[in-house]
């Protein structure tokens, strides 16, 4: 599993002209979070990253958003485990299919509303836009 977590002020998605899924958090920061399964991962490995996305200290002061207060807009992003090595196009076949990596997705979100993290989602599967206004900016890469 792969997530690229950005600290935000704010992000959002729209999903066919519509916004689905939006933090606007100025004073507390955010993060937007962009997961991606992948076909190898371990039965656990969502619950790793949800210990990762809420305790990590990359908000202002060192705090992570579970400390902080702050809310988490979680993208699923299949292409994370897009491979480059070879050509010019990428692979895919360590993605995980759809029908197993979005009850995972749904775990990761659960998992951080269980812990009182206000979560706001994209659509699995859509074709999304998706916007942030970056702060930093500072974007870390993790792997579980």
């Amino acid at each position: 599993m792969k997530a690229v977590l950005t600290r935000v002020s704010s992000a959002s998605v729209t999903v066919d002209g519509e916004v689905v899924g939006a933090i606007d958090c100025p004073e507390t920061g955010g993060l937007l979070a962009l997961v991606g399964v992948g076909r190898e991962d371990t039965p656990d490995a969502w619950e790793t990253m949800v210990r990762k996305i809420a305790e990590l200290r990359i908000l202002d002061g060192e705090r992570g958003v579970e400390e902080a207060g702050a809310p988490v807009l979680l993208v699923s992003q299949f292409t994370l485990h897009g491979r480059t090595v070879k050509g010019r196009r990428p692979s895919w076949s360590d993605a995980a299919p759809g029908e197993q990596a979005e009850p995972v997705i749904a775990k990761i979100a659960a998992g951080l509303r269980g812990r009182g993290i206000h979560v706001e989602e994209g659509v699995f599967g859509a074709m999304m836009q998706v916007a942030s206004v970056n702060e930093g900016p500072f974007t870390v890469l993790v792997e579980c």
